[in-house]
């Protein structure tokens, strides 16, 4: 049985998402689709490209992912769908696939060209599930769309090393519900940098000079918790399970004790910075 994704900014109040869905269960009514998330924020490239990436993993391969994100169709924005790792993604030509592929080279990328057969100006509708349904049918990328190689590149978001190899500038990609920022530094840039070097972390005012591997690391259990002087409210940083430095609140909540993004004046695309020794 096929499985198809949603990964959209639609939200939760309009009908957009059940239309979709809709639409789908319309075209194969034995399909399974999978929300992964209609909360991105609006026209947010980078955070989708980090929820789909780090949830597309999961699933089997060959399963089919439709991205709604900055989906209109102009002369600048193209649709595309992807075959990656052996998986198939359909999104615009908007930036979000070289985000996704920045590990993993595309197996094969087509450009759209079913637009002839548009009923509305909702092409995640119109256009995305039709070729999602084209390609759970066993449907080849070939019938849909014409072969290309050159997509929209959004280099700004990739962490920059100094020539002297003693410094990674970073920048916030995403703030999830708990108010933890993730930064686009990976622990494997790190490591790779830093060769077990001493170093600092930055981000405005606040500083870190440790990276932890789990949230609850950061707090000494061997101490009573009455004794303890931190618990709650704790600040920390640490890798996490995407791979990437995340600067976090222990047992952060955003609507009482506050989160790391807002403790910390944190928004995204503010920068981080990582000092060795």
């Amino acid at each position: 049985m096929a499985i198809i994704t949603l990964t959209t900014d639609f939200g939760e109040k309009d009908y957009f998402a059940g239309a979709v869905k809709g639409a789908i269960y319309s075209e194969l009514s034995d399909v399974r689709i999978v929300d992964i998330s209609h909360s991105v924020a609006p026209f947010h490239i980078s955070e989708a490209a980090y929820i789909i990436k780090n949830a597309y993993k999961s699933f089997p391969k060959g399963s089919i992912h439709i991205i709604g994100i900055d989906s209109e169709l102009t002369p600048e924005n193209k649709h595309l769908a992807v075959k990656l790792d052996e998986h198939y993604f359909i999104c615009a030509n908007n930036g979000i696939l070289s985000l996704l592929a920045s590990e993993i080279k595309p197996e094969k990328i087509v450009e759209i060209n079913i637009h002839g057969k548009i009923e509305t100006n909702f092409p995640v509708l119109d256009v995305f599930v039709k070729v999602a349904c084209h390609l759970a049918r066993g449907g080849t990328l070939e019938v849909i769309g014409k072969s290309v190689s050159e997509i929209k590149y959004l280099k700004q978001f990739e962490p920059i090393v100094n020539s002297d190899k003693n410094q990674i500038i970073g920048h916030v990609i995403y703030i999830d519900n708990y108010g933890n920022v993730i930064t686009n530094i990976s622990r494997k840039l790190f490591d790779n940098v830093g060769k077990g070097r001493d170093f600092s972390i930055k981000a405005r005012s606040v500083k870190f000079d440790e990276i932890h591997e789990t949230y609850s690391h950061a707090i000494n259990f061997n101490v009573e918790k009455d004794q303890r002087k931190e618990e709650d409210g704790k600040k920390l940083a640490v890798f996490n399970s995407a791979g990437y430095i995340e600067l976090a609140i222990y047992k952060s909540n955003p609507t009482t004790v506050g989160s790391a993004s807002t403790l910390f004046g944190l928004e995204n695309r503010d920068t981080v910075t990582i000092n060795f020794e």
